[in-house]
C-alpha cells in the first residue's frame, strides 16, 4: 500500500494553513487533489480529537464571542428540496476567545440558530475553569443559551450595533457603516470597560485570511461540510499551539499555561 511520506504530509498541511486551495497544495507538492483531501480530513479528525482533550479547566477570564458566515456546495438562496438543508447552504462558525491570551477554547459549525447557539455556549461553559466576564453580539438566542449554560455564574454583557442600512437585505459583502454600538449588561455585573467584540472580529479577520475557503468570490468554497469541519480543526489547532502570536511573542496556548513550547506541525499528524 502507497503511504504517503511524512514530509510530504507536513508540505501539505503547512500549505492549507497558510491560506492555499487544495488543488494549489496540489500543484506546489505534486500529488493529486484527493491526496491533499484525505489528508486533511485525517489531520483535522486528529485536530479535532487533540482540541476536545486539551480545551479544559482553562483559566480564561474575559471571553468574547462572535460567528463568521460561510457557506457549503452554494448559497443559501440556491438550496432546493433535493439538498440536505443542515449540510448545504450557509454555515456559521461560532467562535469564541479569551481576549488576554488569544486561545480558542471551543467553536461550533452549524447553521445561526437557537439550537447551534445553545450547545455552543454548553461546550464553551464546561471548558472554564472559573468565572467570566462574557460578551456577545446581539443575536437573541445568546441570552437564553448563557443564561442555561451559565445560570448566574457569569458577567455577561451584550454589545448590540446598529447600521446605517438594512443587514438582512443588504447583497454586497461589507456590512453598512455602524451607526452605534451600545453594551447592554445582561448577567451579572460585567465592567463596562471590557465590553467589546474587537479582538473576535479580529480573529474572524484572521480565519478570512488563513482559510482559503472563506475567501469570498472565489470557487475554493467547501464543498461538503466534512470538509468544512477538518479544515476548521485544522487551523484552531495550528493557531492554538504552533502559531507565534505577533502581540503575545508565544502561542495562544504557552500564554494560557496548557503548553511549555511551540508545537511542530509534525504533532498535529498523529
Amino acid at each position: 500500500m502507497n503511504v504517503l511520506p511524512k514530509e510530504k504530509q507536513i508540505q501539505i498541511i503547512s500549505a492549507l494553513v497558510e491560506g492555499n486551495s487544495v488543488r494549489a497544495t496540489a500543484r506546489m507538492v505534486g500529488v493529486e487533489h484527493k491526496t491533499v483531501m484525505r489528508v486533511l480530513l485525517r489531520v483535522g479528525a486528529n485536530c479535532e480529537r487533540l482540541l476536545n482533550d486539551k480545551m479544559r479547566s482553562l483559566p480564561c477570564r474575559i471571553v468574547q464571542c462572535d460567528e463568521i458566515w460561510t457557506f457549503v456546495g452554494k448559497k443559501e438562496k440556491r438550496v432546493n428540496g433535493k439538498d440536505n438543508p443542515n449540510e448545504v447552504g450557509d454555515q456559521y462558525v461560532f467562535v469564541a476567545m479569551d481576549s488576554e491570551t488569544k486561545l480558542i477554547p471551543c467553536f461550533r459549525i452549524g447553521k445561526r440558530n437557537a439550537g447551534n447557539t445553545w450547545y455552543f455556549m454548553q461546550d464553551l461553559e464546561a471548558r472554564l475553569a472559573h468565572r467570566v466576564q462574557l460578551t456577545t453580539d446581539g443575536f437573541r438566542p445568546y441570552v437564553d443559551a448563557v443564561e442555561d449554560a451559565f445560570g448566574a455564574n457569569v458577567d455577561y454583557a451584550m454589545l448590540v450595533k446598529t447600521y446605517s442600512g438594512d443587514e438582512d437585505s443588504r447583497e454586497r459583502y461589507s456590512p453598512s457603516d455602524i451607526v452605534s454600538a451600545v453594551p447592554i449588561p445582561v448577567t451579572g455585573n460585567p465592567k463596562p470597560s471590557l465590553i467589546s467584540t474587537s479582538h473576535i472580529e479580529r480573529q474572524n479577520l484572521t480565519i478570512r485570511m488563513q482559510l482559503r475557503r472563506f475567501t469570498r468570490l472565489t470557487n475554493a468554497f467547501s464543498k461538503k461540510l466534512s470538509n468544512l469541519r477538518a479544515a476548521i480543526a485544522l487551523h484552531f489547532a495550528h493557531y492554538n499551539f504552533c502559531r507565534i502570536h505577533q502581540t503575545l511573542r508565544v502561542t495562544p496556548a504557552m500564554a494560557a499555561g496548557i503548553s511549555g513550547e511551540v508545537w511542530s506541525l509534525d504533532e498535529l499528524l498523529h
